[in-house]
């Protein structure tokens, strides 16, 4: 924003990089790089990553995994996807940096990881399903692309009572039902900490909506949403993982807080997270803002963050 040069994301390189121009192709600074833009910046504006120039493909590892996309023909949407896109390219170069793997089949799985941005009748009259619900099935992401839309996600979190409702939000915890099925080795360890996660889903859903969640979640669970079902206890820890690791690594590059590694120890991440969270709720609040991290951390909670943690390790330390 103060030298007005041209920069990007190298995902080889794992970090923002410089731009000169150098003939049809660019040049990263400094590194007798050559390298080309992702399609979809330079057809959309949507990307900022780049490829090496003897890439034989025209978009970038993070929109290869798009399955669908909004009709762009509607100007509106072409918004929308930009913030779905921006969205995930910070969940996705998160788990690169946790070393976890984007494109591993699992449980029979026909691929990895993989995105469907989909509308529904209250975005596009023309759309045969009525009601499109984020969600998750056989590695295939489902994002309504309404929640690219900021006042309807606000009055959609309020309908629910929900603390929290963003659309990185939506997509860690997504991810945390595909990575469950990758990662975690110990069902034993997990039912002893999460439950049963063989108890019926549905039923179970159902029972939540109906009833509301469990009395007492706040001392057990780091949602409301968690308390439905033990799948989804798991998927809102693992979101909540994503969120302090990404919030962290992102305050030590602004020099915000000492060192700070994921794969370092837990109960020091923890730490640093406590004392930094709440530093930024304080901030927040004085610029009369709602809490940016609005949830607490309770023993039995920890305790379930410390098994994610684990389980991450673990699975890396095999694939290394």
């Amino acid at each position: 924003m103060r030298c007005h040069k041209l920069v990007a994301y190298s995902v080889s390189a794992a970090a923002m990089v410089t731009l000169v121009a150098a003939g049809d192709a660019w040049e990263i600074k400094s590194q007798n790089k050559l390298v080309k833009h992702c399609a979809n910046r330079e057809g959309y504006d949507v990307c900022n990553i780049v490829l090496d120039i003897s890439d034989t493909h025209a978009l970038c590892s993070v929109c290869r995994l798009n399955r669908t996309i909004p009709d762009l023909a509607k100007p509106e949407n072409r918004l929308r996807w930009s913030k779905l896109e921006q969205a995930k390219r910070r969940l996705l170069i998160g788990l690169m940096d946790l070393h976890l793997p984007l494109e591993a089949p699992v449980r029979g799985y026909s691929r990895g990881l993989c995105f469907d941005f989909l509308e529904d009748q209250r975005s596009n009259s023309d759309v045969a399903q009525k009601f499109i619900t984020t969600g998750h099935r056989d590695g295939v992401i489902t994002i309504n692309i309404l929640e690219a839309d900021d006042v309807q996600r606000v009055w959609q979190r309020e309908h629910v009572g929900e603390r929290y409702r963003t659309l990185l939000g939506h997509m860690r915890h997504e991810v945390g039902h595909y990575y469950f099925e990758l990662i975690v080795s110990d069902r034993e360890g997990f039912g002893q900490i999460f439950g049963d996660v063989d108890t019926a889903y549905e039923k179970a859903l159902k029972n939540y909506y109906a009833r509301g969640p469990l009395p007492g979640w706040e001392q057990s669970h780091i949602s409301a949403y968690a308390s439905a079902h033990p799948a989804e206890d798991w998927a809102e820890c693992f979101a909540h993982y994503l969120h302090m690791a990404d919030t962290l690594e992102t305050a030590t590059a602004h020099r915000l807080i000492e060192q700070f590694s994921e794969q370092g120890d837990f109960e020091q991440l923890l730490l640093l997270w406590d004392r930094f969270s709440a530093s930024l709720n304080e901030v927040n609040r004085s610029l009369g803002l709602s809490d940016a991290y609005p949830f607490v951390i309770t023993p039995i909670v920890k305790n379930k963050l410390r098994f994610i943690h684990s389980a991450i390790a673990r699975y890396v330390g095999l694939q290394l």
